[in-house]
């Protein structure tokens, strides 16, 4: 495993094993982070229409001289755009704002809003996939009644159309890492073949003092957080570390040089439940 490592998605295309995240990057500097993102080696960026950077993102890319089909581009549906309407407008816009054929992953970021909404957005994701205008599809912070309920829509899609027109879950986003383990909502999505992301995989540095991990750190001569990506790694996640600091940036990436054996893996991991974000998945609504 490497930096250009990819894994293979059930809707046959590929994602980048380390992302790169752009949560509360201001639009003002986040071409030049992504930019040296790139220089850096990653080729997977992961925006969303709420965070208000899609567009220096995309000039980003357009910069940047690497092939299109080589970079790995996310967008999310707002929490405030649910249904099938304000989807189509959701996606339209991403298209619009940052130039862009197409999207490489559109993830339904939040399941608010209720059944009717949340069903109604995936119907207009997967109508904009046949279009070609989004390539695969996801959810973000679904709780396991979330998944379950869009399994059940997915197949009422497919009665309906025919089988493969009801969309395929190929992502998954969830706040994970060895504080939040989420091991109900990870084994949902290992069971299906869904593949895993996993946001604050730094738990934004509230945790890099915890004794177990520091330890960890003097073991192998990395630091906190080089520590905990490796973890995301080697649980099968694809991580995205996000900075807006060039050497952060060039040191999250340098974790493809030591691995952490099971017993490192096994201590660092907790049965806490300690998001340090929000936590949509456990939304009844």
């Amino acid at each position: 495993m490497d930096l250009s490592t990819k894994y293979k998605m059930l809707s046959g295309y590929e994602i980048p094993v380390l992302g790169y995240g752009v949560y509360q990057t201001p639009a003002n500097v986040a071409e030049d982070v992504v930019l040296h993102a790139f220089k850096t080696g990653y080729r997977h960026i992961d925006s969303a229409r709420v965070y208000r950077n899609e567009q220096p993102c995309a000039d980003a890319i357009r910069k940047s001289g690497i092939p299109r089909n080589e970079i790995f581009f996310t967008s999310k549906v707002p929490p405030r755009s649910m249904g099938y309407d304000a989807t189509q407008a959701s996606i339209e816009s991403s298209l619009k704002q940052t130039g862009l054929e197409y999207i490489d992953l559109y993830l339904v970021h939040a399941p608010y809003g209720g059944r009717n909404a949340r069903n109604g957005t995936w119907r207009a994701l997967v109508e904009a996939q046949h279009a070609g205008k989004v390539r695969s599809l996801g959810v973000s912070n679904y709780g396991v009644h979330h998944l379950n309920e869009l399994e059940v829509y997915i197949k009422e899609l497919e009665s309906e159309h025919g089988k493969g027109k009801g969309g395929e879950i190929s992502v998954g986003q969830w706040e994970l890492h060895p504080w939040l383990n989420r091991p109900d909502i990870v084994g949902w999505c290992t069971e299906r073949g869904v593949v895993v992301e996993a946001y604050c995989p730094l738990v934004r540095g509230q945790r890099f003092g915890e004794e177990s991990l520091q330890k960890l750190a003097k073991r192998h001569g990395k630091t906190p957080a080089q520590v905990l990506l490796r973890w995301s790694l080697q649980k099968g996640f694809v991580p995205l570390p996000k900075s807006v600091t060039y050497s952060r940036i060039e040191e999250n990436a340098d974790i493809y040089n030591f691995e952490l054996p099971e017993d490192d893996m096994n201590g660092l991991t907790t049965d806490e439940y300690s998001p340090c974000s929000w936590d949509p998945t456990t939304s009844d609504d």
